[in-house]
């Protein structure tokens, strides 16, 4: 009888390689096929990791790092957890409202709003830390507490926002303004640590059939400041990437010719299969993840690794691609099916 997915990717042994995802998001082709995945979910991460221990915050992040490692990822994803965007309270259902916790629906709301300011955080420090802590070649690939856009609604709720960008623009622009430039500040300094291998740029941008904005307004308050925040990592030497939601092909020449990011993340078949995605713009940004959540969490484990060997095929010879899901791994994504994906990179290693 033959092994499950699950007991396979457990007995593998891979050797993280950051070099690897650095020649994918640099547009080439890697020494071996190359795993991206934003996050996981807190039982996968004890699997993976072997241990049901509940960690603090930097046990937690040591967990984590084990988890990735065992995953066969050169990387982990983390950011230092003081500096955020305090919000009111989102109820978490199955989904979550777009106008739950608003805090600022005015001029006098904006004012009185108090902002955590990124040089003040004390705890960039793990950054430095973490260079002790990490499996020897892996890098930290650091994210962001949510992006401009996504902080925006979350401290205005979307249905303000869009009666704000007609009734008052000047507010909301200083509202995008005082967001994007405190996350262009997180950047520079997070970046400046040597155990930071890329930077992330997280923001939903769209629904499943258009941006959330139209792209003339993100066009002018949401990508002025992605444009400083990759131009941010870019001097610091690293490359940076983007992972947003939703139908981006209106937009798609922003991020790739105006941003300028190095990778773009998330995908979904109902807007368009990574596949096609891949033959319509490689070469011209790498691709990562893109192995819809839905059809890991439908299709039978052999169908995930058969996908999943096709998408490595396809970008063989031509690279500036890393295989994963197309968001992300919550808790109802099977285990076996998770680890019949990656195995389709791990077996050759």
């Amino acid at each position: 009888m033959s092994k499950s997915y699950i007991d396979r990717v457990m007995a593998s042994t891979p050797s993280p390689d950051f070099s690897n995802l650095a020649a994918v998001l640099a547009k080439q082709v890697p020494a071996r096929p190359t795993l991206f995945e934003f996050f996981l979910n807190g039982p996968l991460y004890r699997r993976l990791a072997g241990t049901d221990a509940i960690p603090g915050d930097v046990a937690s992040f040591r967990l984590v790092c084990a988890a990735f490692r065992q995953a066969g990822y050169d990387y982990v994803t983390f950011r230092p957890p003081q500096f955020c965007f305090p919000a009111g309270p989102h109820e978490r259902n199955q989904t979550i409202s777009l106008n739950d916790g608003v805090l600022i629906s005015n001029r006098a709301a904006f004012e009185q709003y108090t902002w955590i300011e990124p040089d003040a955080c004390t705890d960039y420090d793990l950054l430095e830390q973490a260079a002790a802590w990490l499996p020897e070649g892996m890098k930290i690939v650091l994210h962001c507490p949510g992006g401009v856009l996504e902080n925006v609604i979350r401290l205005c709720g979307y249905d303000n926002l869009c009666f704000m960008l007609a009734d008052d623009p000047q507010l909301a622009k200083e509202i995008f303004d005082a967001i994007g430039s405190r996350l262009l500040r997180y950047v520079e300094l997070g970046c400046q640590y040597d155990a930071v291998g890329a930077a992330i740029s997280n923001d939903d941008w769209g629904f499943k059939t258009q941006p959330m904005l139209s792209p003339a307004d993100l066009r002018t308050y949401v990508f002025p400041w992605h444009q400083r925040i990759v131009a941010a990592a870019h001097a610091a030497g690293k490359p940076a990437i983007l992972h947003s939601c939703g139908n981006a092909s209106e937009i798609m020449e922003d991020i790739i010719g105006t941003m300028r990011f190095d990778g773009k993340h998330s995908f979904e078949d109902a807007i368009q299969p990574i596949e096609a995605a891949y033959d319509q713009y490689q070469g011209r940004v790498a691709l990562l993840g893109g192995i819809d959540v839905d059809y890991v969490i439908r299709a039978a484990p052999d169908a995930v690794y058969r996908r999943s060997r096709e998408m490595l095929e396809r970008s063989a010879t031509v690279g500036a691609y890393a295989l994963g899901t197309g968001n992300s791994v919550p808790e109802y994504v099977p285990v076996e099916n998770y680890c019949a994906m990656i195995w389709a990179a791990l077996e050759t290693r």
